[in-house]
């Protein structure tokens, strides 16, 4: 399929809203995608408690997908209660905070799985780019681009695609190339 630098050429070409090079797995080996995408330090808590703040956090997942924001929190709120030291049910819980508009709350949260996780894994992943977009939302670009680079170095791509729509130099370039790219094209063809 050719080399790396090739595949990143026509990812550019053709994905011009994506940041030039991204190839998934080029930027990082893919033993440390999966390293950073582990779980999370589930197995530093006791098993029983780790059970009912799991089936808690489900609870109030399917509640909130359901439109019960209410319940929703109150589920996650318990599942904070049982295991406050996880991070997992801080960030669900932004996520309800976020849909009843309780923004304040939202990155109170997500701030503390954050802190939680160190950094890394999955859950911080997410919790970056969540509050990259609340970030996103208040107008504080510079702070949004910073989580979304954290996020984009823990493996998402959806932070990588974020990072272009806050770079417009990036993302000019790369439509300007497609435009070329396109033109050529219409010359060649007879």
């Amino acid at each position: 399929m050719g080399t790396p630098n090739d595949q990143a050429v026509l990812r550019a070409i053709f994905s011009p809203d994506t940041p030039f090079g991204d190839v998934p797995g080029l930027d990082l080996g893919e033993d440390q995608i999966e390293e950073n995408q582990v779980a999370d330090d589930d197995d530093i808590f006791p098993g029983d408690l780790l059970e009912q703040t799991k089936n808690l956090e489900l609870q109030g997942v399917t509640a909130a997908e359901s439109g019960n924001l209410s319940t929703a929190l109150e589920k996650f709120s318990q599942a904070i209660n049982l295991l406050p030291g996880r991070a997992s049910a801080y960030n669900n819980r932004a996520q309800a905070r976020r849909l009843q508009g309780d923004m304040a709350g939202a990155l109170e949260d997500l701030d503390c799985a954050i802190l939680l996780s160190r950094g890394q894994g999955q859950v911080a992943c997410q919790s970056y780019v969540q509050r990259g977009l609340l970030f996103r939302l208040q107008g504080r670009d510079d702070d949004a681009r910073s989580d979304f680079e954290k996020a984009a170095h823990l493996g998402s791509p959806f932070a990588r695609r974020q990072l272009v729509l806050l770079n417009p130099y990036a993302a000019l370039c790369n439509r300007m190339l497609t435009d070329m790219m396109r033109q050529l094209q219409g010359i060649s063809e007879p």
